[in-house]
């Protein structure tokens, strides 16, 4: 197994980064009109582009871990601390047009906006970080599920889970060309 602290760790995540970087550009996800537009519902390439990278990400993490090449690492399911994340998550990204990752790649197309947008993403990480001792006690700590994943609620193997979302994905995007709502 590759750690990351090593320097053939640190040149996959350089070279696996510009190529997500890349391949975000190209589906044209760091464009701002684009991810508006998903939002209007008159665009889905976003969800298009975040389906496949979810089933690719994931089938792609079960094959590493199969070969012996990554290993699980579960972190403890905090669903009010979820709830919230992904509630700021949520209206960050209808205000500010990005996501945190199409926020960098925009960034690297030379866009200022998504660039004072990714500054500011920075603030919030630094606060974060000063007062995680706070969040930990206060937040972390209620509604704590342990560390669970969906097979284990399920007992569906994950293979199963990511073939299934795969199934889905592929009915959804067939369904968004004949309506003509996807590009």
């Amino acid at each position: 197994m590759i750690s990351n602290a090593t320097p053939p760790g640190l040149f996959l995540a350089v070279v696996f980064g510009a190529a997500f970087g890349w391949l975000l550009h190209r589906g044209r996800v760091t464009d701002y009109n684009v991810i508006v537009n998903q939002f209007r519902l008159k665009d889905f390439t976003v969800l298009k582009v975040m389906l496949t990278a979810i089933v690719v990400g994931g089938l792609g993490v079960l094959l590493f871990v199969h070969l012996g090449l990554a290993k699980w690492h579960v972190r403890d399911a905090n669903m009010l601390g979820v709830l919230i994340g992904g509630g700021l998550f949520g209206v960050g990204m209808v205000l500010y047009g990005y996501c945190p990752g199409t926020a960098i790649a925009a960034v690297g197309t030379g866009s200022l906006h998504a660039l004072v947008g990714v500054l500011g993403m920075i603030g919030g990480a630094i606060l974060y970080a000063y007062s995680f001792d706070w969040v930990r006690g206060n937040i972390l700590s209620v509604w704590n599920l342990g560390k669970v994943t969906l097979s284990d609620i399920t007992g569906i193997p994950p293979l199963l889970i990511y073939l299934g979302l795969a199934a889905v994905a592929i009915v959804l995007f067939v369904i968004l060309e004949k309506r003509g709502s996807g590009r």
